[in-house]
């Protein structure tokens, strides 16, 4: 049988055109927002995989910088949450009081007139306090309002040296903020503990009078400056030491007013210079006392001899022996007839030239002499007072002047001449000849000075200069008593104490055009209890008006407002 094999006929249909337009216009109603009628193809297996590999690598990173924030520096950003809300603020502690030995305030606290967190310092309304109890620096803020210096500090004076007794401690409060800074509360940590207090040496009376004093005969007779300190020399406890001038402690504490802050900075009269225990000065014929004891001791004069001075003395000029090299005294004096009671009373060259340097039949103590008993009495050296700032002096030596005046080394004996009237290379300071005439005073005890009462301050004991004859003292006391009664010191020739002194003048300068006046003593002579010194700083030589006259306006103040000073018993140390 034959099959035959028929061949189907596939359909095909022709897509009319109504039927594309009917699809445009979604006649079905597919829901296109979910892609129905949509012809889907399968997503590249390669681009799946990396698209996975880079959401499971975000993923693990994402869990690692969680890991990081929570587990190990989760206390860090805590700490740093908290503090971003809760701060630390100093609640300040207030600063001791300064008193004087008579509880009388020097320095004290008042509240800031500014509105500060923290009491502001307030000082005695009277000169002569300044370079004493100095001045400090208030705490300062930075640009966001915190305290970036949270304590007072001390800047000079007995605020800077006790500045660790006085500060205190700060205590410390939370205070808690909220993101517009707004106070949310306030917690107490700490209470501060204040200062402690302190108590000077200083009688503030006789310090305002010693100052007012040395103000007003600067003013009138032109003097740069001046200073002058009063000690008991039983003790070494200063009674009174200031300098002229002296700055504003208000307006340096404050820091405020530039223009005046300047001025002191330029100020010819050197105001920030403490001249008491800083400054240095040439000495002039007060180191006389230091070498007549010398002498004595030396035995190279007795009470009774005497030097012929005539006003002058002349020795061959070393440069032209055929000249004379003439020393001058300042004065002729008398009939030219001088012991050592005169010379000293009425400041002698002639005699001091001789007993120094020798001169005819008198032989003098050279310059190792001068300078062996000048460095007795620690002339020249720190006293070690509790004040900042202290300096030495200078000696005059052979050994100086070659190293001072290399082109001409050679010592000779117009040198010695005028080593032995206190010029020539001498510097001293106020507190140094204050110890020196103390020690006179005291048949040869040295003491230390001080200026703080309470806490007290560290001390040495009192030295006694070695193997000088007490004898000695007193013929240098009977001297400088002349010196007050009928000498260069008369102007402290009062009725209600008997003072000693030794006065000086030194000339300094271009062309010696200046000088320095001096008065150094003690009193009563009869129980010495109370040393002083003053010196004025620089006026015309023309000046006849010196620095003798300065203690007396004190004596007169203190004749009448605290006699006690001149009524001292045989066994008291104080009044």
């Amino acid at each position: 049988m034959v099959f035959f094999k028929r061949n189907k006929k596939i359909k095909t249909h022709t897509i009319d055109p109504d039927e594309i337009f009917m699809d445009t216009l979604n006649v079905s109603g597919l829901n296109t927002q979910q892609f129905e009628g949509v012809i889907e193809k399968s997503i590249n297996k390669k681009i799946a995989t990396w698209a996975g590999g880079i959401f499971i690598l975000i993923g693990i990173l994402f869990i690692a910088q969680l890991v990081r924030l929570q587990v190990i520096r989760g206390n860090e950003y805590l700490t740093r949450s908290q503090t971003n809300r809760l701060h630390s603020t100093p609640i300040f502690a207030d600063r001791g009081v300064i008193y004087d030995r008579n509880n009388k305030e020097l320095a004290w606290n008042v509240a800031s007139p500014d509105g500060d967190p923290f009491s502001v310092r307030s000082y005695i309304n009277a000169g002569g306090f300044a370079h004493l109890i100095g001045y400090v620096g208030y705490p300062t803020k930075d640009s966001s309002g915190f305290f970036w210096q949270n304590a007072i500090i001390g800047k000079s004076g007995v605020e800077e040296k006790l500045n660790n007794i006085l500060s205190g401690v700060n205590g410390q409060k939370i205070v808690e903020i909220d993101a517009q800074q707004h106070v949310i509360s306030e917690n107490l940590v700490t209470p501060p503990k204040q200062g402690q207090n302190v108590v000077l040496t200083i009688d503030a009376g006789i310090q305002g009078a010693l100052y007012s004093a040395i103000q007003k005969l600067a003013l009138e007779k032109g003097f740069l400056g001046g200073a002058g300190a009063i000690m008991n020399i039983k003790t070494g406890e200063i009674i009174a030491i200031t300098s002229y001038p002296e700055y504003d402690l208000n307006i340096l504490s404050h820091g405020n007013d530039v223009a005046t802050i300047d001025g002191y900075a330029t100020d010819p009269r050197h105001v920030y210079l403490d001249r008491a225990v800083s400054g240095l000065f040439t000495p002039g014929s007060t180191v006389k006392p230091y070498e007549a004891i010398g002498a004595l001791n030396e035995g190279l004069i007795t009470p009774q001899t005497t030097v012929d001075s005539t006003g002058s003395v002349s020795i061959p000029n070393p440069y032209d022996p055929s000249k004379s090299q003439v020393f001058h005294d300042w004065e002729p004096h008398g009939n030219g007839i001088t012991d050592v009671y005169s010379a000293i009373a009425n400041s002698v060259n002639t005699f001091f030239y001789a007993i120094g340097g020798g001169y005819k039949n008198q032989q003098g103590l050279g310059i190792s002499g001068i300078d062996n008993y000048i460095n007795m009495f620690d002339i020249g050296q720190k006293t070690g007072i509790d004040i900042d700032g202290e300096v030495s002096g200078n000696i005059p030596s052979p050994t100086w002047k070659a190293k001072v005046f290399p082109t001409d080394p050679t010592w000779r004996l117009g040198d010695t001449y005028n080593s032995a009237i206190g010029q020539f290379g001498f510097q001293v300071t106020v507190v140094q000849m204050l110890r020196a005439v103390s020690a006179m005073a005291s048949n040869g005890t040295l003491v230390q000075p001080y200026v703080t009462l309470y806490p007290k301050a560290q001390v040495s004991a009192p030295q006694q200069i070695p193997g000088i004859d007490p004898k000695w003292y007193a013929v240098l006391h009977t001297a400088m008593r002349q010196t007050v009664t009928s000498g260069t010191a008369v102007a402290i020739n009062v009725p209600y104490v008997h003072a000693a002194a030794k006065t000086g003048t030194a000339q300094v300068g271009p062309n010696n055009s200046l000088e320095n006046s001096w008065s150094t003593g003690f009193w009563p002579v009869e129980n010495p209890q109370y040393a002083f010194v003053v010196v004025m700083d620089q006026a015309k030589s023309t000046n006849e008006t010196g620095a003798t006259y300065v203690m007396r306006d004190v004596f007169d103040w203190i004749n009448t407002n605290e006699p006690q000073y001149f009524q001292v018993s045989s066994n008291s140390n104080n009044p």
